[in-house]
């Protein structure tokens, strides 16, 4: 057994209203052509790995990536609702330009409370860390010792990694996340330790 544990951290692939620019938080979009074949890109990176298990998140474009990735160890993906991406409530489906428009200064005041700016009718980036971060904790310590994959969504691995870095989460979005990409920390028993981050697996191809 390691003497950490190793988290595989993919964010899921290309979704179909990407180029729309629209805020998805807890809609359930598919990914594209382009989206499957980043998952597949991931899969094939991590086919020679012992996996012991495969989480997602309960959306579609999550649960498709883990399935993919999943297919080649013989397991079966577990989905939790925890891990879904920032709740944006009534930001919704929204562009910037729209959301400007229907909730006027709303996005200088976020801007001016990166972390703990709540959006109407949804999250703040600290309620989502209060809840991913738990349940992350649950499926490493369900899995010591072990390597694991976890397929989320940007948010959700932004609050990942600076958890992991001890990095305040006002600085949030100086984390990238690209659709598809493979980050990597492997979990001491005192600390996080970041291997790999936005890492682009069909880039390899």
């Amino acid at each position: 057994m390691n003497t950490y544990t190793r988290l595989y951290l993919v964010r899921h692939g290309q979704v179909i209203t990407f180029s729309e620019r629209r805020y998805t938080g807890h809609k359930d979009v598919d990914i594209t052509e382009l989206g499957i074949r980043q998952m597949e890109a991931v899969a094939v990176r991590l086919k020679g790995e012992n996996l012991s298990g495969v989480y997602c998140s309960d959306l579609i474009r999550a649960r498709k990536g883990a399935r993919i990735i999943a297919a080649g160890h013989g397991l079966i993906p577990e989905s939790h609702s925890t891990l879904r991406e920032l709740n944006v409530g009534q930001w919704e489906g929204l562009t910037l330009k729209e959301i400007e428009e229907q909730f006027p200064g709303a996005l200088d005041e976020r801007g001016k409370r990166i972390s703990s700016y709540r959006i109407p009718g949804g999250e703040s980036i600290q309620d989502l860390a209060q809840r991913v971060i738990p349940s992350l904790k649950k499926i490493l310590n369900a899995n010591h010792g072990k390597d694991v994959v976890l397929v989320a969504h940007g948010g959700v691995n932004r609050v990942i990694l600076a958890d992991a870095m001890n990095i305040d989460l006002k600085n949030f979005y100086s984390i990238e996340q690209d659709y598809g990409c493979l980050n990597i920390i492997d979990y001491f028993p005192e600390v996080g330790v970041v291997k790999l981050m936005n890492g682009q697996p069909l880039r390899d191809f």
